[in-house]
């Protein structure tokens, strides 16, 4: 397809308008003044042997067809002119770019409807126009057609929504547009685009489409007036600064006007010559004559057009195939992974209930007939069809099955998984935690997916952040379970002294913790009580759970046990003495916590700064901070960054922490 000249399709009509509305329409545009010319080539069709000019002239010109002439670098053409009444052998085509989002509500939204409905029906019958609305999500709501009433219909349900992707709006409107013949987008807009296309990215699509984009701006500023203007500079285009609403109407009408007064000039190309040249167009008007010129490509090659014949059936194949939208795509994908994830809890929950100490009627009705517990035997599996069908929960077994077979090879990683479980206090085992922590990853990535329409990089970094945060929920739990297991030490020491004055053994006393005690040292206790009634020495006990707890104070304790049953002496003494001194120490660490919190907090605050503030610019100013991910020398940057931010981060945590 050769590329026509690019012209200003609707330059008259922003001229045409702006000399109506003007004086006191309030519209800065300055290409309304008196020195804007009078007439413009909208369009130049280059041929074999003749070329084809579109030429806009004002609405109230009462241009004579036959009084048009035209020259190519001077020489002049045989020519024929006619009025666009009976519709031009170019095809035009002109799209309406409309902002819907929440800022254009009330007046404004019911004034653009009124204005685009206006120009619907007083444009050109010939004249295709189509419908773009941007807001969150761009859509054509009505691609190029020539049935007015459809594209009345589209535009009276046109909605608002939040958010103006401005960019996305002109990309998909120049891509609606087509490649055919005159083309022009008309744009309306309120606002600054908040969209991830970069600007430079717009400005390419409209200079390689070739496309007219010309803006109405609706009571914005100077500086979106500048950034809009950029936005026509590849096209050629203007932009129109309406100051009120009121004024739109006036605008689509006097472009609707300027579309309806253009000319169709034919001219017979020389047999030889360049192929391209400064075209000059005349013509006499009700006010005197009228004159434009451009410099265009006017003639084609045979070469050309034979690769355009052959071509054009091409362009009119239709797609095979049934095509599903991504977004159903990626809701399927994501409808999957929760299904799968619920699947895999509710198997993992049973089996935790499962795993739990079997009751004494458990345990003997083990021995019994059938070998199997009545309460606890597996559940019996459906059987269906010719081969049968395994309910989920055998799936789910032979997941952890292998799960497990895998982890065997790895005894320190099960070994870390298994302690941080315990000291969480879960019932589940690490075949079963890796299960579900890739089972929340899955359903992350499939949810970063999902809202980033398709974007892999954030798939990733769902998926990634859906594995590391589960493990970092265990710690954190296993954390504040240690903390309140050292902040009750004391007032469990002091219970224990007590029972022991009473008279019971020490036994007794742990029994007493279980029976009285508070979580998670009573459950402790309670596996203190279940090892030694198994043979396990108390101290032994005690130990695993200053080890498991990771608890220098109860080590402690269990130290001043273990000498007390080797020389003798009064316990209850001893544990009150130990408690008033894990008191003593617990105020101690309350008061240096109380004193470092600042230094903490300067430490959060300087280590999420920066991560924070790069992902504030990543969803709002993508455009300025993604060089940084493009260019090597950002990639060094990054990663120094990151390496100073983590040595500074590690080095005011060690300076903040005081140990007690």
């Amino acid at each position: 397809m050769l590329r026509p000249l690019r012209s200003r399709a609707a330059g008259a009509a922003l001229v045409a308008a702006a000399a109506v509305l003007a004086p006191g329409a309030a519209l800065g545009l300055d290409a309304g003044g008196a020195d804007a010319p009078a007439a413009r080539i909208a369009f130049v069709e280059p041929g074999a042997a003749e070329v084809r000019i579109l030429l806009s002239v004002p609405a109230d010109a009462q241009v004579d067809p036959a009084s048009v002439q035209v020259t190519l670098d001077g020489e002049a053409l045989p020519s024929t002119a006619t009025t666009t009444d009976d519709g031009p052998s170019i095809r035009r085509t002109t799209v309406l770019a409309i902002d819907t989002s929440r800022s254009m509500r009330g007046a404004r939204f019911r004034e653009a409807k009124s204005a685009a409905a206006a120009f619907l029906r007083t444009a050109p019958d010939d004249v295709r126009v189509g419908i773009v609305s941007f807001a969150a999500d761009v859509t054509v709501a009505q691609p190029p057609t020539l049935d007015r009433e459809a594209a009345l219909a589209v535009l009276d349900d046109l909605t608002l929504s939040l958010q103006t992707r401005l960019h996305d709006g002109i990309v998909e409107s120049v891509s609606a547009a087509g490649d055919e013949g005159q083309r022009s987008v008309l744009v309306l807009s309120d606002g600054r685009d908040t969209s991830e296309t970069p600007l430079d990215e717009v400005l390419t699509a409209v200079e390689e489409s070739g496309v007219t984009v010309d803006v109405v701006a609706l009571e914005q500023g100077p500086a979106a007036l500048a950034a809009l203007t950029r936005l026509t500079e590849p096209g050629d285009g203007q932009v129109l600064d309406a100051a009120t609403p009121e004024a739109l109407t006036a605008f689509f009408a006097a472009a609707s006007e300027a579309l309806a007064a253009q000319l169709e000039v034919t001219a017979t190309l020389p047999d030889e010559g360049a192929t391209e040249g400064t075209l000059e167009v005349t013509a006499l008007g009700a006010d005197g004559p009228l004159s434009a010129a451009v410099f265009a490509r006017v003639r084609t090659t045979a070469t050309e057009e034979a690769a355009g014949a052959d071509a054009a059936p091409a362009l009119q194949a239709a797609p095979s195939g049934l095509a599903i939208p991504l977004p159903v795509v990626i809701g399927a994908l994501v409808a999957l992974a929760v299904a799968l994830a619920f699947l895999l809890f509710q198997g993992l929950t049973r089996s935790s209930r499962s795993a739990r100490p079997a009751s004494v009627e458990d345990q003997i009705g083990a021995y019994g007939a059938q070998g199997t517990a009545a309460t606890g035997g597996p559940a019996p599996a459906f059987e269906g069809g010719a081969g049968g069908l395994r309910t989920a929960d055998s799936v789910i077994t032979q997941a952890k099955d292998a799960t497990a077979q895998a982890l065997s090879g790895h005894k320190t990683l099960e070994a870390r998984i298994a302690a941080r479980l315990e000291g969480a206090s879960s019932s589940l085992k690490p075949a079963e935690w890796v299960l579900l922590q890739a089972m929340i990853a899955v359903v992350a990535a499939a949810l970063g997916l999902l809202l980033s329409s398709g974007n892999p990089a954030l798939m990733v970094l769902f998926g990634v952040v859906g594995a590391v945060v589960p493990w970092v929920y265990l710690g954190r739990k296993g954390s504040k379970r240690r903390k309140a297991f050292d902040a009750g030490l004391a007032d469990t020491l002091q219970l224990i002294a007590g029972s022991l004055q009473a008279g019971l053994s020490l036994m007794q006393s742990v029994d007493t913790i279980v029976r009285e005690g508070h979580e998670p040292i009573s459950g402790e206790f309670r596996r203190v009580l279940a090892e030694t009634r198994l043979g396990v020495n108390l101290e032994e006990a005690l130990d695993e759970v200053a080890t498991r707890m990771k608890s220098v104070d109860f080590a402690w304790v269990v130290m001043a046990v273990r000498i007390q049953r080797e020389v003798g002496g009064n316990l209850a003494e001893l544990l009150l003495t130990v408690a008033a001194t894990l008191r003593e120490r617990e105020y101690l660490r309350r008061h240096v916590s109380a004193l470092s919190a600042e230094g903490r907090l300067s430490g959060w605050v300087l280590g999420s700064l920066p991560p924070v503030f790069l992902g504030f610019l990543l969803l709002f100013r993508r455009e300025y901070v993604m060089p940084i991910f493009i260019d090597p020398r950002g990639w060094v940057i990054l990663a120094a960054a990151a390496l100073l931010l983590t040595v500074g981060a590690f080095w005011m945590a060690k300076t903040a922490k005081v140990d007690i």
